[in-house]
Parts: structure tokens; C-alpha cells; sequence
């Protein structure tokens, strides 16, 4: 079965299949540099740091210390790794491996 997002569309499901084709770092690195700004691709990375951290039960102001993200964003990654969609514990289990 698959995830029926709320959000989902035709564009969007264009974007996940292009995402799906790229075969390595440096396709994703060239891809997402042409897609998003650098601030974008920052932020997104910022959030991936974050979430590795939270999940190793690093307080809030260490993580906000570490990565400069406000506790406004962590706590945002926080709920979303407890409440939302299971996508960031699904990539940590990936990273783990």
C-alpha cells in the first residue's frame, strides 16, 4: 500500500519521480542546485542534522548551538518526527543502515 499525502499533485508527483531517477550524490548535488536556491538546500539540510540530533536525544540548545537553527525549527522538526508523516523516521532508519 502506498502514502496518499494530503498534498499530493501532479506536479509534485513529477518532482518525487525525477528525484527517483538521479543515481548519486552527484546528480542530487547538480539537480537540487538548478531546483532550489542555496538557502533552501541549506535549510533542508539543517533539518536532516537537526532531526539526527533529536533522535539522539540532544537538547534543544546544544542542537540550536550546533547547527544555528532556531528553536522554532527544531521544535517544528521535533513535532514532525513525532506527529507527522513517519518520513524523517523512515530516513533515519535509512541512514542508520
Amino acid at each position: 500500500m502506498s502514502y496518499q499525502s494530503r498534498f499530493a499533485s501532479e506536479d509534485i508527483e513529477l518532482l518525487f519521480e525525477a528525484i527517483l531517477k538521479l543515481d548519486n550524490k552527484d546528480e542530487c548535488y547538480r539537480f537540487f542546485e538548478d531546483l532550489c536556491t542555496i538557502k533552501e538546500i541549506q535549510d533542508m539540510g539543517q533539518r536532516v542534522r537537526v532531526v539526527k540530533m533529536l533522535d539522539a536525544k540532544i537538547p534543544y540548545q546544544l542542537i540550536s548551538n550546533e547547527t544555528h537553527a532556531s528553536t522554532a525549527t527544531i521544535s517544528r522538526v521535533n513535532k514532525s518526527l513525532h506527529y507527522g508523516a513517519d518520513g524523517y523516521k523512515l530516513v533515519l532508519e535509512k541512514l542508520k543502515k
